[in-house]
């Protein structure tokens, strides 16, 4: 007996330490940080749209500094076809110069002299991007250059015999030992060979368009059409800018949009080839819109001959308006209405996109003597300059800010296109049916009240959206806005937003829809009847939306990969959710924190989801109170959240919408945000579907387990897990209770 007890003994006293040093392990092994593989990408949001949005800084590789005599080397070797296998084929035969730096065919043509899967995209820019390929395969320009130079189908090229070859030309050893510091041959290296063809392609930038200039304030350098165009590019009824984000026109996301594949081609999975994720199935690198009237045919595998052809296919859906099943299609691809004067007004635009002024010369020869590709006519260069004719007037000299009146019958639009810089435009009460466009900086639209009565924009069901803003300064104030197909109020990279005592009712995916801005006031605004969020503001930074009411909308609040964002003292109630923080992917801006909920009344919102098919937002669950997805700092606080039906206040992960496994170019895990000191009341009663299929119960309180560094302090709320780590846990304690729930999760299914 007594060595039984012995025995008992030891093995209690072993296990008390088997678990004491696991809870130690738990306690203090560091938590990976929540980055995407390429960490966080282009930079915080705000302004994305913003059309005097300036380039950014040309990326520079420590390892590859830029010198003139690298890129001087690098555009000999980018012409000379002794890089290739077989001698006959250099980077410019499917990167030629007088095709947009492109090769013109749709799918390029192999080194065994047979069609390649895909064609070969512009190399306009493309020093800005940090993905290469329309796969993004690559993460560098020297990278890429590497791969394309020993592709079997492409360059054919051995690193060696190039090597072999160069040295035994006297020119290139003099310029490798002059760009990279070696002696007689010794720097002529397969790496220095990528890295000076880097060099020359990071000297192709393209900036001075008619747009640049008209950006740069000369109200001459584009028609009337590229105008109109412009303002179509930038309307939430295209919703172009949001993917072709300037000032690149093009970004380094990935997107599906439903290309066709060619007849008797199998179907190409794209990006998914490169991450294995089903979200990426199809997905496609956004191209560069800089100088498309010289790179025909368009797609990844020149499906479209025309630009017209693009913009159909766009504006009837993409790949579903082709009868193509594509569950991972982007949300923002839907159908919209577009007119043969709109197309045409859009074409027009994007041929203002037009600039080849930094054009290296083609040498006439190369080092190796042998053949340089041949000069060729581009029928783009003579479309193109024949849309860049330019407004052909004078601009009108400065003067002080005026005062218009709008009465009823007349049209507010011709007054605006007469306004100029810190003019105010007064509305007398009426119901004006029209869709607004304003160019104008620091302008007010402002509705004259009179009897009960304000003025009213009515689309009739017909009209897109009710006011397009595009410029900075915009104030818009005590108006109507109803019954438009697309949005109420767009104000697209805007700096200076101010949006109050507007209702905006029935105005398709969004009421008042400030995006890509900074430094943006929405307040007293009515928002009602919105498909997707009443009152949005996405990848913006610096905002307050206060004092406001939506009901009857999908969400009523939304702030998406967002900064410092503040909503504070609004009703919101008996939408499908009410208050919506999210961080997604595939968004300009790569971040979402330093939000403020706080004060709010988020009552009853219980209505059913009718969001569009394809829509992120057509996955929240109705009862939703307020739910915190993947953004980071955010602190909810004061507010009254009372009768929602499948949860009060939740934090989760992407990983609740997206498929476990997924690549994502954000954070995918809510970290530090701070729930406190709300009035929780009868929430979580009836939880929606989705919620039990995640495995959640209704509550006051609900998180996923995703996120270590999240606390609560929520005295007598009904939550799940029942204990929420609070301000009083030790670090230590809290990553060890955030490790137990992880593997509970998962023992749990």
């Amino acid at each position: 007996m007594g060595v039984g007890r012995r025995w008992i003994r030891w093995a209690g006293a072993g296990l008390f330490f088997l678990f004491l040093a696991l809870f130690l392990l738990a306690a203090f092994w560091p938590v990976p940080p929540d980055r995407p593989p390429g960490g966080w990408a282009d930079g915080m949001p705000g302004a994305a749209g913003a059309l005097r949005r300036p380039f950014p800084p040309m990326p520079i590789p420590p390892d590859n500094p830029q010198t003139p005599e690298k890129a001087e080397l690098g555009r000999l070797l980018f012409y000379d076809p002794i890089l290739s296998g077989d001698r006959s084929r250099s980077c410019a035969t499917c990167h030629h110069p007088d095709l947009g730096f492109a090769d013109g065919k749709g799918r390029s043509i192999g080194a065994d002299g047979r069609p390649m899967r895909r064609g070969a995209p512009t190399l306009w820019n493309v020093g800005y991007l940090r993905r290469l390929f329309w796969d993004g395969r690559a993460s560098s320009l020297e990278e890429a250059a590497r791969l394309s130079l020993t592709d079997p189908q492409e360059m054919a090229g051995q690193p060696e015999r190039m090597v072999q070859a160069l040295r035994a030309i006297p020119e290139y050893r003099e310029r490798f030992d002059r760009a990279f510091g070696g002696r007689d041959g010794s720097a002529v290296t397969f790496e220095n060979i990528a890295k000076a063809i880097a060099a020359f392609e990071r000297t192709l930038v393209s900036r001075n368009a008619p747009f640049d200039r008209f950006a740069a304030g000369d109200p001459t350098a584009l028609t009337p059409a590229q105008r109109r165009g412009l303002n179509l590019f930038r309307s939430g009824r295209t919703r172009c800018f949001e993917c072709h984000t300037l000032p690149l026109f093009g970004s380094s996301d990935f997107r599906v949009i439903g290309v066709p594949d060619l007849p008797g081609e199998p179907a190409d999975r794209g990006r998914a080839e490169v991450t294995g994720s089903p979200r990426d199935e199809r997905a496609f690198k956004v191209p560069t819109l800089r100088n498309i009237a010289l790179t025909a045919p368009y797609m990844h595998n020149g499906v479209f001959a025309t630009l017209e052809e693009v913009i159909d296919f766009y504006k009837d859906g993409g790949g579903r308006g082709r009868g193509m099943d594509l569950p991972n299609l982007d949300a923002k691809i839907q159908p919209f209405r577009l007119s043969p004067e709109e197309r045409a007004d859009l074409v027009a635009f994007l041929y203002a996109l037009t600039d080849e002024s930094s054009m290296p010369p083609v040498p006439e020869a190369v080092p190796s003597g042998l053949p340089v590709v041949p000069r060729l006519e581009n029928p783009g260069r003579a479309r193109a300059a024949r849309f860049n004719v330019g407004a052909q007037g004078a601009p009108e000299p400065p003067r002080a800010p005026q005062t218009w009146v709008v009465r009823p019958g007349e049209s507010i639009q011709a007054v605006l296109d007469r306004t100029g810089p810190g003019d105010t435009v007064l509305i007398e009460p009426g119901v004006y049916f029209e869709a607004l466009v304003v160019e104008t900086e620091h302008l007010t639209l402002r509705g004259i009240s009179r009897d009960g009565q304000r003025p009213v924009l009515d689309g009739r069901n017909v009209l897109g959206d009710g006011i397009v803003a595009a410029r900075d300064g915009f104030t818009v104030e005590n108006l109507v806005v109803r019954n438009y197909t697309n949005n109420g109020i767009v104000v697209p990279g805007a700096r200076g937003v101010v949006i109050r005592d507007v209702v905006a009712e029935n105005t398709g995916a969004y009421g008042v829809y400030p995006v890509g801005c900074e430094d943006i006031l929405v307040e007293r605004v009515l928002a009602t009847g919105a498909w997707d969020t009443g009152i949005y503001i996405g990848q913006s930074r610096n905002g307050i939306i206060r004092d406001s009411e939506a009901y009857g909308n999908v969400s009523g609040i939304e702030v998406e990969n967002s900064v410092a964002i503040t909503v504070e003292n609004n009703y919101v109630h008996d939408n499908t959710a009410g208050v919506l923080v999210f961080v997604l992917p595939n968004l300009e801006s790569k971040v979402g924190f330093r939000n403020r909920i706080v004060g709010n009344r988020i009552v009853h919102n219980n209505g059913p989801n009718f969001a569009k098919p394809g829509a992120i937002v057509g996955n929240v669950p109705s009862g939703t109170g307020i739910l915190i997805m993947a953004a980071d700092e955010t602190e909810v606080t004061g507010n009254e959240v009372r009768d929602n039906a499948s949860f009060g206040i939740a934090v989760v992960g992407l990983y609740q919408v997206f498929p476990k496994g997924t690549a994502f170019d954000v954070g995918a895990i809510p970290e530090r945000n701070w729930i406190h000191d709300n009035h929780l009341v009868h929430n979580g009663f009836n939880p929606d579907p989705k919620v039990r299929a995640a495995g959640l119960p209704g509550a006051d309180l609900l998180w996923d387990a995703s996120g270590w560094d999240n606390l609560w302090r929520e005295r007598g709320a009904r939550a799940f897990p029942p204990l929420l780590p609070g301000p009083e846990w030790p670090g230590p304690v809290r990553r060890a209770y955030w490790r137990l729930l992880n593997l509970l999760v998962r023992l749990l299914g």
